[in-house]
């Protein structure tokens, strides 16, 4: 019998070794406010396909190939409160994140090898729908998606309902439209009627037979509502109502509004138009509860009110005094869907929240969160740990949705809530399975913006993901993405989940042109983690897509610059786009100025180049700079030889420049012999200049004796004099050859990247190290360099010591024998 073999191309992925390293991992991020959309996919909703795989493959440095073909914030500006809470936090230590699209697009690369078309890297469907069927041939790959996706009903619904609160009291059926109130069905015959008597009585009807014409309609089945508004005699009861619109009623005007939120009347509808001309001109002469009731219509049909959410909340400013619970909630909601957030409001909510949490049920403190959130209203530490130490208590008890709302307020305004963090830790996980996607996507990204490692919660999200992970939007898929990297963590079913999502990417490749950032997101949350799919590279550093990066309201060139220098370091066969020479001047210049004005002047970092200069001998033995400006932190770079003494290597150093002026040379007749003859060998090359030197400058030149001379530096005792003639001073080498030549004499020795590390770079209370300060360290011991880091717990508190204690601690973690075996 013959054997058919079945193969099936992925998309190619570069995988770098795991690296272990001694410190783990800490995170952070963003969100997007844009509407939310239902995505379909038509080609793998049910069908999973378990079949071999042949895949290519980049070849980075010193990385094992692992692939399994069974089977991801700038935040907001919630992110300048991060930064004045904590002020050791890196330049971009936070990177970009989403938003969505749809264009269509074609690969193409400047690789000499031909890459697969991204259709090729998708699963395959057993079978097709008829509509798929039926579309012709030459439609492209992303047409013929499409198309076929608007043909099915993805059955998966990921959008909750952000009015369930209303139905926790009474009191909203008078602020709210409610579209579950029970209805007697109207026969299609008296329907008819009703439209005949328009087209015979047209403009002779009075208010209130209009009114009651347009409610009775509205009882028609559901079915008929499209065709009845297209219907022309609908029309013409329509120019009735426009034309008598000041006739009506507030409570009339009221019951034809919501008559039209029944028939799902177009928002740009003329009668729309005049209803909320109308409206804007009566609140003034109108209740609190009808205000909102109309503003709630407005956000049924979709209709964007600017001018009358105006008035609603200069209404709600003067009768802030007389506001409900209910008409509060039911206010802030409005608030946020609406996208605003007035200003002259903020602090009478805040003063609400404290006057009402305790009476909230727990549907409404979420929809008070959400309000907030989706406004991008900015709220107090003190009101938000207070709503936090309730939902801790209470957490089991609250819906999911309510619970997800929640999260996004506390990742909004940075709060560092523990016991919440750990409760969710106890109760999600068992959820995780029932959640639909955008639930799960905030969750995980909540746990990596505030930089919190729950490893029950990731694992869970990981299992979950591949079987929802068609209905990833393009902003869902690299949201994950950015988080698992983030926080550096690898799932036990990594393989599996990473190619799930990988896959997504790839199908949602036509929404990045329009979105950038995600697609940016989504790679260097697979580069923390040393993951390097070569075709989305390619497309992501391809000119047009820089240029598509340019109009986004995000700043993406720093992104562009640390995932092009990633591949160009741990992928030296990727042979496709690379940035332009000029981009990467452009960003380096902007984060080195970056750095000067802001990292380089911290305290705990100057404190560590000032007593290293000190123990080593001098500037020209420390550089305090960026070794890796793409990894926007900074390094304190010595060098080392094999006998374990300093190499001067900074001799460009300005300060170094600065001293050697200072210190001056005296050419006696003496000192010229030896130039030219060379030293003799009874004479130490420090009484040279005995003459010549004030008692301010030998200090200053023992102080700068490197490693021989340390322990009396510490001491602060006289150097004795057999140490100091195994000293060679600064001054006279520099002078015997050029600084070139010196160091190229040196034996081969040991470069260490000397990390003064801070909180942010770890995930929050623990030393589980975070994704970008993974990849920093993986790629300078991959440029030969060895890591020395001074943790923030072990430095911060010695800062406050004596100068011996802090001179000792660095003599020790510089001068580690260890250190010199690993060059």
């Amino acid at each position: 019998m013959a054997t058919v073999l079945i193969c099936r191309r992925f998309p190619r992925l570069s995988r770098v070794t795991t690296f272990s390293t001694t410190a783990k991992c800490k995170a952070e991020s963003g969100s997007n406010k844009s509407k939310q959309k239902k995505e379909e996919n038509p080609e793998t909703t049910n069908t999973r396909t378990e079949s071999a795989a042949t895949i290519q493959l980049l070849n980075p440095l010193d990385y094992r190939v692992s692939y399994n073909p069974s089977a991801y914030a700038k935040s907001r500006a919630a992110s300048q409160q991060h930064t004045a809470r904590n002020s050791g936090q890196a330049l971009g230590d936070t990177f970009t994140s989403p938003g969505t699209a749809q264009v269509q697009h074609t690969f193409g690369t400047a690789s000499s090898q031909a890459l697969p078309p991204v259709r090729d890297a998708l699963p395959k469907p057993k079978s097709k729908p008829v509509l798929e069927q039926t579309i012709s041939a030459p439609l492209s790959v992303a047409q013929t998606k499409e198309e076929a996706e608007k043909g099915k009903t993805e059955m998966h619904d990921s959008k909750e309902d952000p009015r369930m609160f209303q139905k926790g009291r009474p009191e909203y059926r008078s602020l709210s439209y409610d579209k579950f109130e029970p209805i007697e069905t109207l026969p299609l015959e008296e329907g008819d009627s009703i439209l005949h008597s328009v087209a015979v009585c047209e403009g002779s009807q009075s208010p209130g037979t209009i009114t009651d014409y347009f409610c009775r309609l509205s009882h028609l089945p559901v079915e008929q509502h499209a065709a009845l508004v297209s219907e022309l005699r609908f029309n013409t009861l329509c120019r009735c109502a426009v034309k008598n619109i000041r006739l009506f009623s507030t409570s009339d005007l009221i019951s034809i509004l919501k008559a039209c939120v029944r028939l799902v009347v177009p928002p740009t509808h003329p009668l729309l138009n005049a209803c909320e001309s109308e409206f804007c001109r009566r609140v003034w002469d109108m209740n609190l509860d009808q205000v909102l009731l109309v503003a709630d219509c407005w956000r049924c049909l979709e209709r964007s009110v600017p001018s009358y959410l105006s008035i609603l909340f200069s209404y709600a400013n003067m009768h802030w005094k007389d506001l409900t619970l209910p008409q509060f909630v039911q206010l802030v909601y409005i608030i946020g869907e609406g996208r605003r957030s007035p200003a002259d409001l903020m602090q009478k909510i805040e003063s609400m929240i404290l006057k009402y949490l305790d009476s909230f049920t727990l549907e409404e403190v979420g929809a008070v969160c959400l309000g907030l959130f989706k406004s991008l209203s900015g709220i107090s530490n003190h009101i938000m740990r207070k709503i936090a130490d309730r939902v801790s208590l209470q957490m089991e008890d609250m819906s999911t949705y309510a619970l997800v709302n929640v999260l996004k307020m506390l990742r909004y305004t940075r709060m560092d809530h523990l016991p919440v963090m750990k409760e969710l830790g106890k109760v999600i996980p068992a959820r995780i399975p029932t959640i639909n996607i955008q639930g799960i996507m905030h969750i995980t990204l909540t746990c990596s913006s505030l930089h919190y490692f729950d490893e029950g919660i990731m694992a869970a999200v990981a299992m979950s993901l591949p079987s929802k992970v068609t209905y990833c939007r393009s902003k869902d898929a690299a949201k994950f993405l950015w988080s698992f990297g983030c926080l550096d963590y690898e799932p036990p079913n990594e393989e599996e989940f990473y190619s799930s999502l990988i896959e997504q990417m790839h199908r949602k490749l036509h929404e990045f042109r329009k979105f950038p950032e995600h697609l940016l997101t989504g790679l260097l949350g697979l580069a923390f983690v040393k993951r390097f799919p070569e075709e989305l590279i390619d497309y992501a550093l391809r000119d047009e897509f820089v240029q598509k990066t340019r109009s986004s309201k995000y700043e993406l060139k720093k992104d562009l610059f640390t995932l092009s220098k990633s591949v160009e370091i741990e992928c030296p066969s990727y042979q496709g786009n690379r940035l332009p020479p000029q981009l990467y001047e452009e960003v380096t210049e902007m984060v080195l100025n970056f750095a000067e004005q802001e990292i380089y002047v911290r305290p705990e970092i100057v404190e560590a180049v000032s007593l290293l200069q000190s123990m080593l001998g001098g500037p020209e033995y420390v550089k305090n700079h960026m070794i890796l400006p793409h990894t926007r932190s900074s390094d304190l770079e010595v060098h080392l030889a094999m006998d374990g003494h300093p190499i001067p290597f900074n001799l460009k150093d300005p300060t170094a420049d600065k001293k050697l002026k200072d210190i001056g040379v005296s050419l006696t007749d003496e000192l010229m012999t030896q130039l030219i003859k060379g030293r003799s060998n009874n004479q130490s090359p420090v009484e040279v200049e005995n003459a010549d030197r004030t008692p301010d400058k030998e200090r200053g030149e023992e102080a700068r004796t490197p490693r021989t001379g340390y322990r009396a530096a510490f001491s602060g005792g006289p150097l004795i004099a057999g140490t100091r003639l195994q000293v060679e001073p600064k001054l006279g080498r520099c002078l015997e050859a050029p600084p070139s030549l010196t160091l190229n004499r040196q034996p081969q020795g040991v470069k260490l990247a000397i990390q003064v590390s801070n909180r942010n770079h770890y995930c929050y209370c623990s030393k589980r190290l975070l994704g970008l300060h993974c990849l920093k360290r993986r790629q300078l011991r991959q440029l030969g360099y060895v890591v020395v880091e001074l943790p923030f717990w072990e430095w911060f508190p010695l800062l406050k010591r004596t100068r011996l204690e802090k001179l000792s601690y660095l003599h020790y973690k510089v001068f580690d024998p260890a250190l010199l075996s690993r060059a």
